[in-house]
């Protein structure tokens, strides 16, 4: 069954803790044994969104997850995670890794800003005392460069291009600027969204003034390239207070408290087997005490701290944000028996899929193969064991059988 092909890209300045957060969120508990994303690039890894498995409701013991991991009923889905490298302003100019950065980003479907909550790092990205530097001000400077780039890309020979549509005819004016930022991972859907928020949809391409078109291009990146920002090291007392000052200043941006230093170290020590944690968790259980040294309680005592104020570390509450508020996405199970809940080799929902809402169970069907897409004929919903047709959108939690025509 083929996992999801959500890309995650956390971006943010050096020093920040934007690799500590990778780390964390890639520091996988338990091991899948069909693990899957098998080729990962260096700054690639897999992490996970979190939810309650289906089986819990359904009132079954037990599930046997194959494409992902249930641990204690919360189901834990695969998504790519991709660490971009570190930002410095100029970086759509090309300085520092600039070039690098942005072109990681291409493939990005949504973004989780790392900035440090804490203001304990400067533009470049150097340690300064905390409180010396303003995470809003980090916040609006990683916009802009994202925003530049962007930009940069269709401003060039813009003229031309713009000139070529309108002279042409092409009647579907949002496509041809999709396939021209095809590259980019933007949709058409994407295109007319913008086109419409901006009023810029009956004017023509050759038109636009710079302004339209640097306005056009930011719109089209909160749309095609959405961000959660992080705001990292709460751990830290100051970053309370940025915390409240980053929502206030970008409320159509959701803000997600976190300490990725803190879950870093608890999914450490959890996969030693020195305390019970599940990512996401409020707590966790001390196993082996005599496996804690002096510097691992100290630690955990920080982290006790963060855990009474923030209720989690933020690490996996900021992965879900991402991809079930912001990416709209749900999960769905398929299945062979309707009545067991079981694939042919009789496994409990080996797999959890990840799905935009709106799926249709058609969709469904050719995202799991062309061919039982092609040759879909009905499903079967196994919670009602009704008899459903292909245009049925998909509900969160699903359970589906396909019924397709034999070859």
């Amino acid at each position: 069954m083929e996992a999801s092909r959500i890309l995650i890209g956390v971006v943010g300045k050096t020093n920040v803790g934007k690799s500590t957060f990778f780390a964390a969120a890639t520091e996988t508990v338990v091991e899948i044994a069909n693990r899957p994303f098998v080729t990962i690039k260096a700054n690639v890894g897999v992490s996970y969104v979190r939810k309650r498995c289906v089986h819990v409701s359904l009132g079954l013991p037990k599930c046997d997850a194959r494409n992902s991991i249930c641990m204690e009923g919360e189901r834990f889905i695969p998504v790519k995670m991709m660490d971009v490298a570190g930002l410095v302003p100029g970086a759509h100019e090309g300085r520092g890794l600039g070039n690098r950065f942005l072109d990681d980003l291409r493939q990005a479907d949504v973004l989780l800003l790392v900035v440090d909550a804490s203001g304990a790092t400067d533009p470049e990205g150097v340690p300064v005392k905390p409180g010396s530097y303003d995470p809003v001000e980090e916040v609006r400077e990683i916009l802009v460069e994202i925003d530049e780039w962007m930009y940069s890309i269709v401003s060039r020979d813009w003229s031309k291009f713009a000139r070529t549509v309108d002279t042409s005819g092409v009647l579907n004016v949002p496509g041809a600027i999709a396939q021209r930022l095809s590259g980019l991972s933007i949709r058409k859907q994407h295109v007319v969204e913008a086109l419409e928020v901006t009023g810029l949809s009956d004017k023509k391409l050759s038109s636009w003034t710079s302004d339209e078109l640097r306005n056009f291009m930011a719109t089209l990146r909160r749309i095609a390239k959405p961000i959660v920002i992080v705001a990292n090291k709460v751990d830290v007392p100051i970053a309370e207070e940025n915390v409240g000052r980053l929502r206030e200043a970008y409320p159509d941006y959701p803000v997600v408290p976190a300490s990725a230093a803190a879950e870093l170290l608890l999914r450490r020590l959890s996969k030693k087997g020195v305390i019970k944690y599940i990512p996401g968790d409020s707590s966790y259980t001390v196993i082996d005490e005599s496996a804690l040294d002096e510097k691992s309680r100290r630690l955990l005592a920080i982290v006790d701290r963060v855990l009474e104020k923030w209720g989690s570390t933020g690490v996996q509450q900021a992965i879900n944000k991402a991809v079930f508020d912001v990416l709209d996405h749900i999960v769905v199970y398929p299945v062979e028996d309707p009545n067991k809940f079981t694939d042919k080799e009789g496994r409990i929902l080996p797999d959890a899929l990840l799905v935009p809402r709106g799926t249709t169970v058609r969709e469904l069907a050719y995202m799991i193969h062309t061919d039982l897409g092609r040759t879909f004929l009905y499903a079967i919903n196994a919670k009602t064991k009704q008899r459903i047709g292909e245009s049925y959108v998909l509900q969160d939690d699903d359970v589906v059988k396909i019924v397709a025509a034999a070859k």
